[in-house]
């Protein structure tokens, strides 16, 4: 079963009190880090789990700060998928993930231009809130779910690089 909640406004204090953690823990590691996903969009209904990402300053992480996060109560699950991509995910049910990235990564990109995008235009925040929500009553499946969103993040992510493209 896939939850949608309605927009927590403590999600947002939620990722600063988890940054700070995680910043202690592997600080010299990360060149930024930023709340992304859904729970990261003011007023958007989302799956109540915190996404940070990371621009990592060099990847692979060593094996040090892998062990820094595994003591955060996080699960250290690889590239899962992504290539030059650490995974980590964290609580029972889950409440975070973290996505750290190699310096450059294409994939670091797309969350920040995808999330920037929905926070200012609110018409296509409300678009995906649908059919987030669609889906979640069609699946039951978190990775088909994820999937038949896919081809609505390509389009955002084509929009948002055009307007990247005629701003600069």
């Amino acid at each position: 079963m896939i939850i949608i909640e309605e927009y927590n406004p403590e999600w947002p204090a939620k990722f600063e009190q988890e940054r700070a953690a995680i910043l202690r823990a592997i600080g010299p590691c990360i060149a930024q880090i930023e709340h992304i996903g859904s729970t990261s969009i003011p007023g958007l209904a989302a799956k109540p789990i915190i996404d940070i990402g990371m621009d990592l300053d060099a990847y692979p992480l060593p094996p040090e700060a892998i062990a820094a996060m595994e003591a955060l109560g996080y699960d250290h699950l690889g590239e899962l998928g992504i290539p030059e991509r650490h995974y980590f995910r964290k609580g029972n049910p889950r409440s975070h993930h973290v996505h750290s990235y190699s310096p450059g990564n294409i994939e670091w990109e797309a969350h920040i231009l995808f999330r920037d995008y929905l926070r200012n235009h609110a018409d296509a925040a409300r678009q995906y809130e649908q059919l987030k929500r669609e889906l979640a009553i069609s699946h039951t499946d978190v990775n088909a779910y994820t999937e038949d969103k896919s081809d609505f993040v390509r389009e955002i992510l084509a929009r948002a690089r055009e307007l990247q493209r005629v701003e600069s």
